[in-house]
């Protein structure tokens, strides 16, 4: 009997849950304390303006920040419980751009990347492995490579 590829593991499903938990909670935590959620940024009190519109599109902006952080979470229970592990891949690899992105914004800002920049790889590693990477599954060489005849087709 032969081993199953690490792209089966359960661990990996646990791991894509417990990814989407997090962005859940930190959407809750925008939507309920958004000048709260800016500190993952790590922007500082100067940064953040008087009471006024500035603060009031910085709070709304914020709530689009939640929203979109709970709909990823929330979008990776099902394909994680029913087991549909090329969904779920593309989904955590979704993650992992919106991880690096934010990272980047960060970056832009002067500080903060590492905090963002230092889990998106862990969820492009994991989205990767559930997409059957590393396996070298025919369906790997066919989606990277064009064809499984071990030509590259570029």
């Amino acid at each position: 009997m032969s081993a199953k590829p690490l792209s089966h593991s359960p661990l990996l499903l646990l791991a894509a849950t417990a990814f989407g938990t997090i962005f859940i909670g930190f959407g809750i935590n925008a939507l309920i304390r958004p000048l709260h959620a800016l500190t993952f940024f790590e922007y500082s009190e100067p940064l953040i303006p008087a009471p006024g519109p500035a603060l009031t599109l910085i709070e709304s902006l914020m709530v689009v920040y939640g929203v979109r952080d709970i709909c990823i979470g929330l979008a990776m229970y099902p394909p994680a419980w029913y087991g549909e592990r090329r969904s779920l891949g593309w989904m955590v690899l979704v993650a992992s751009g919106m991880a690096f992105a934010d990272g980047a914004v960060c970056w832009n800002m002067g500080k903060g990347a590492g905090a963002h920049w230092g889990y998106a790889p862990m969820l492009t590693v994991v989205g990767s492995l559930l997409l059957g990477g590393g396996t070298g599954s025919k369906w790997e060489w066919e989606f990277l490579w064009g064809g499984w005849d071990g030509e590259a087709k570029v």
